[in-house]
């Protein structure tokens, strides 16, 4: 889930004529914008920030227009600033301070990313996908859509289980997934229970068709990683109720174990290598999102 940034930079070789000596004048430029040393004073958004993310977990929020930390050739948007402290809050309570209360402080801020950019809209793809999240490294997150989100509360938001606010969530557990298990890897068993049918053309099947191959998603059939993370964001937004409910929605009995089988790898993972009760953190996750959208 990576991107490679590639950035050109030109080095311009003026020739300096010997016969000359002239200097011209540029004029006053002293207050061209964007060249840095920008000074802005804090907003009531950025104490928020500070106070509730970057004391507590060394982590900053970019939420002003910056299109040099994207990609230039996507059409994006700006984040509503309404949107801002609203999204950030949720974040806070359905992942962080679950992570929180199930592994502890030092955990999270050990392995959460420093860096968060907010995008009002999507990015969309060539192929007529869309990018909702990405990560880098493990020190960024780019959230997209953010317009969009809508919660308990927020003028338009009509009580149901809110397909844009799970969307957020999961894009957050996925790429968080991908964080962890590039720190240490899940076992190879989990790799051979759907060997031989990942395909490029993931973006051709419908998460139903998926679900009958023994797929969480359709985008989980891409890679065994985004399998993986897929898994994890599937089964923490949706609950055990809902995971369970998915399960038993196959008719096919080898998908139907399949799953069960990547349920379980997923569970011992989490708490072999991280110390953590996934059904423990997976209640909790749920019934956070649940006291948002009901």
């Amino acid at each position: 889930m990576n991107n490679l940034r590639i950035y050109l930079t030109a080095i311009l070789v003026t020739g300096i004529l010997a016969s000359s000596c002239k200097k011209d004048n540029p004029g006053d430029v002293s207050n061209i914008s964007g060249l840095g040393g920008d000074s802005v004073a804090a907003t009531a958004i950025d104490n928020w920030i500070r106070d509730t993310l970057t004391i507590p977990f060394n982590v900053s929020a970019k939420y002003r227009w910056d299109q040099g930390e994207l990609d230039f050739s996507k059409d994006l948007t700006p984040p509503d600033e309404a949107k801002i402290i609203p999204v950030l809050s949720s974040i806070k309570k359905v992942w962080i301070n679950n992570y929180v209360a199930e592994a502890g402080m030092t955990f999270m801020k050990t392995y959460i990313p420093k860096f968060f950019v907010l995008v009002g809209s999507a990015s969309w793809n060539i192929d007529g996908t869309i990018t909702l999240g990405t990560a880098e490294g493990g020190r960024e997150i780019v959230l997209y859509v953010l317009n969009d989100f809508l919660i308990k509360g927020m003028p338009g938001y009509v009580p149901a289980d809110s397909f844009n606010i799970k969307l957020m969530f999961h894009t957050i557990e996925h790429e968080f997934g991908h964080i962890l298990h590039q720190t240490v890897l899940y076992p190879a068993a989990f790799k051979q229970i759907s060997v031989g049918t990942y395909t490029s053309n993931w973006n051709n099947t419908t998460d139903k068709q998926a679900n009958e191959n023994g797929f969480v998603t359709a985008y989980a059939q891409s890679a065994y990683d985004e399998d993986f993370v897929e898994m994890i964001a599937v089964m923490l937004i949706e609950g055990k109720p809902g995971f369970d409910a998915l399960v038993n929605s196959i008719s096919s009995a080898t998908a139907r174990d399949k799953l069960r089988q990547k349920e379980s790898i997923v569970v011992d993972y989490y708490k072999n290598v991280w110390g953590i009760n996934f059904y423990s953190l997976q209640a909790r996750t749920r019934a956070s999102i649940d006291a948002l959208i009901k």
